[in-house]
């Protein structure tokens, strides 16, 4: 489906995580309805490719190197978006790492930075950019079904770390109401990307847990993103939106 509503023109947004996956397409939607948008990537590969796309669109996209297990990195990035877009009034934290093993297998490295990138760079980002955003802001942080839905083995950390994002939502969301920020979670189900294609090798037992045996596409997740940052959602704050095609209920 074409989106042509601009409902974010002038509107700045830094997406962290964004040059592939869900959060390239929720850079693509944020710039196809007329917001200016900053991404993080770690790679120049990727985001070479994702600004060539995102030139197509309405809004403007610039890419900023960061990984978002580096405090020091994250918060540098999100200086350098505030100045290049003249201040942030959409942050969403959509950089995230997948590890699935049985949890005798990890290595407290492993640990950390499925930690450090699926939970507290979320945190870390949103206070950075806090210095940044007025009255009005949005934040959303893109989490997963399985933070509370553990239907496969093997998922325990990446579980934990993306069921805290609910509970740092819920939180900020109190903090920051009276400012009139709201603070949601997307959770995803089964969307098809290169971390989790449609034809990979959990593909027919996940399917199998939806209603209908497919996957979703980034762009379903990137547009239920632009409607939680748009001011059609300033009575949405607090709360944790599943998409994904019945898998939890």
């Amino acid at each position: 489906m074409q989106v042509t509503m601009k409902r974010l023109t002038g509107k700045k947004a830094l997406v962290t995580g964004g040059s592939r996956g869900i959060g390239a397409a929720i850079v693509e939607r944020l710039a196809h309805q007329g917001a200016s948008v900053a991404y993080t990537h770690r790679g120049h590969d990727h985001a070479t490719h994702a600004a060539g796309e995102h030139s197509k669109s309405d809004g403007a996209a610039y890419a900023i190197e960061a990984d978002s297990a580096d405090p020091e990195a994250l918060s540098r990035a999100v200086e350098k978006a505030a100045q290049t877009l003249g201040g942030i009034d959409i942050f969403v934290s959509s950089a995230g790492t997948l590890l699935f093993k049985p949890i005798e297998e990890f290595t407290l490295d492993e640990f950390n930075r499925v930690v450090a990138v699926d939970r507290r760079a979320a945190y870390v980002g949103s206070k950075a950019v806090l210095g940044h955003m007025g009255e009005g802001g949005r934040i959303v942080f893109v989490s997963s079904n399985i933070a509370d839905h553990a239907a496969l083995p093997m998922t325990s950390l990446y579980s934990m770390a993306k069921s805290g994002l609910d509970g740092l939502c819920k939180g900020m969301a109190r903090d920051l109401g009276p400012k009139q920020i709201t603070v949601n979670t997307v959770h995803p189900g089964p969307i098809n990307t290169d971390a989790n294609p449609e034809n990979g090798p959990f593909s027919d037992r996940l399917k199998s847990l939806m209603a209908t045996p497919k996957y979703g596409r980034p762009e379903d997740v990137a547009g239920l993103v632009a409607y939680l940052v748009s001011d059609e959602a300033a009575f949405a704050s607090g709360a944790a939106y599943r998409i994904d095609n019945a898998f939890a209920a």
